[in-house]
């Protein structure tokens, strides 16, 4: 799913510094077209801002779209002959399981379709059911493979890969492996919303606290929850404050892009945040999910029980509800 038409529920970070046997260490700054925010204790001061940089051109030069001379972009352009990285190969077999029990709804190959909508930074065009039918030829997760070679290989030329809807939660990922050849044990990741949580917060010997805003306040910011995080992976998807209100029904809806018919969708999920074991599964599905029918979702997560998940939604009369799994609802701290 294209990150133009997810908008990330905003998470801020509410732990703070404070005495004790452990230094708290901070970097911050912009990175993948988002910000990140990254906290992580040590006993002595530990500097990790060039490793830092290095994971984030690593990625950039894999999976990055804006820059043309990137692995996806050469292959976007039709190489096939060039050798991914491990960073490719496990972002694309990550999405191929992803795409597979979503059915579909989280497909990295629709970007071609968000930009005839007129979402994305492509040529919008006049869309109707025989220009939808024509752009669903490179629409398809089902029609890419990854070869024994390491290359990738597309049944259309013109198929176009964009892994931003799970780039930002690999990359946090990434960060939690480099703390870790660190022997850093505890520690607070965020890029772009999405966030990673290692141990506890020791300095004030508490467990890491975050606080997930709710997306139905215009005006203002105001938290909607706040849990508990460790050892666990954040990630939240939804149309964060853009949403429509039919004038005559009351009926409110989000606008996204289905990408099995091809066509833009009334959506009655406002948002969508998940918890797994790591942040890109967690940023896949939460995109999906914003992708996918309600009933569907409520399903695949009474299948998927390794993650756990927290739905802000609309009901036919326009109110709004919220459903949270089990796992999910006792990570909430008490006010």
């Amino acid at each position: 799913m294209n990150r133009l038409i997810v908008f990330l529920v905003g998470l801020q970070l509410i732990s703070c510094g404070g005495p004790g046997g452990m230094v708290r260490n901070e970097a911050s700054g912009a990175a993948l077209g988002t910000s990140y925010n990254l906290i992580y204790l040590s006993p002595e001061k530990l500097d990790l801002q060039k490793q830092i940089d290095s994971v984030f051109d690593a990625i950039n030069h894999s999976l990055s779209t804006y820059i043309p001379t990137s692995d996806i972009s050469r292959i976007n352009k039709g190489d096939s002959t060039l050798v991914v990285d491990q960073m490719f190969r496990e972002v694309f077999n990550l999405s191929q399981e992803v795409y597979t029990h979503t059915k579909g709804h989280f497909d990295p190959t629709v970007g071609i379709l968000v930009n005839a909508w007129g979402f994305g930074p492509g040529k919008q065009m006049e869309m109707d059911s025989a220009r939808v039918d024509s752009l669903l030829r490179y629409v398809g997760f089902n029609k890419v493979k990854l070869t024994e070679r390491f290359t990738v290989q597309k049944t259309e030329p013109d198929i176009y890969f964009d892994f931003n809807a799970i780039a930002k939660g690999y990359s946090i990922d990434r960060l939690a492996k480099l703390m870790e050849m660190h022997d850093v044990e505890n520690y607070l990741l965020e890029v772009g919303g999405e966030l990673v949580a290692k141990g506890q917060n020791q300095i004030k010997g508490k467990p890491w606290v975050v606080g997930i805003e709710d997306p139905t306040i215009e005006d203002d910011r105001k938290l909607k929850a706040t849990i508990q995080l460790q050892d666990k992976a954040l990630a939240s998807s939804g149309n964060y404050r853009h949403f429509r209100e039919d004038p005559v029904s009351g009926v409110k809806y989000v606008h996204t892009i289905d990408p099995i018919t091809g066509f833009t969708k009334n959506s009655n999920t406002l948002a969508a945040t998940v918890l797994a074991d790591n942040c890109a599964k967690a940023d896949a599905y939460a995109t999906s999910f914003m992708a996918m029918d309600l009933d569907e979702v409520l399903k695949l997560l009474t299948v998927r029980r390794e993650l756990e998940a927290y739905i802000i939604f609309f009901d036919e009369k326009g109110e709004t509800h919220e459903f949270m799994t089990p796992g999910f609802e006792a990570l909430l701290t008490k006010s």
